[in-house]
């Protein structure tokens, strides 16, 4: 069972990282109708995985592997969390934007954000990528046993 949960968590956080870039790549100044909706789509996966990621990652710390009290005296873990925090409250404004689109998408018509409001979101998905990079360095760390408190 640990090993069915361990593929689950890492086939949601790859799913959760190909979502992200998928938005990086489509992030551009002049959106079609069809851009604009794979957004919304790949944006939609992205907070779908990031739910499982969360669940499933919680579940494995209490429930499977080396218990909470490993976790929780491990430096690499908690930074991993708060990263993963970080991330969260980072995808929250792309989210809005996204979302704000729907009703222009099922019009047929491209929404049209300012450039500068497309380079901030290029900004904002560019320092998520950034994020998810260090977190998987922590992960990789915590799973070494680097950092252990305990």
């Amino acid at each position: 069972m640990s090993s069915l949960f361990a593929f689950l968590h890492h086939f949601a956080a790859f799913a959760l990282v190909a979502a992200l870039a998928v938005e990086f790549t489509l992030t551009r100044e002049h959106l079609t109708v069809s851009l604009a909706r794979k957004l919304v789509f790949a944006d939609m996966i992205f907070g779908a995985m990031a739910g499982a990621v969360l669940i499933i990652g919680l579940l494995r710390v209490f429930y499977f592997e080396k218990g909470a009290a490993f976790y929780f005296s491990n430096i690499p873990f908690l930074l991993k969390l708060a990263l993963f925090v970080l991330i969260g409250i980072l995808s929250i404004q792309p989210t809005k934007e996204f979302l704000s689109w729907r009703s222009e998408i099922k019009a047929g018509r491209a929404p049209a954000p300012s450039p500068q409001k497309m380079q901030q979101l290029r900004r904002t998905i560019k320092l998520e990528l950034i994020a998810l990079a260090a977190l998987i360095l922590c992960a990789a760390l915590m799973a070494r046993g680097v950092g252990s408190l305990a």
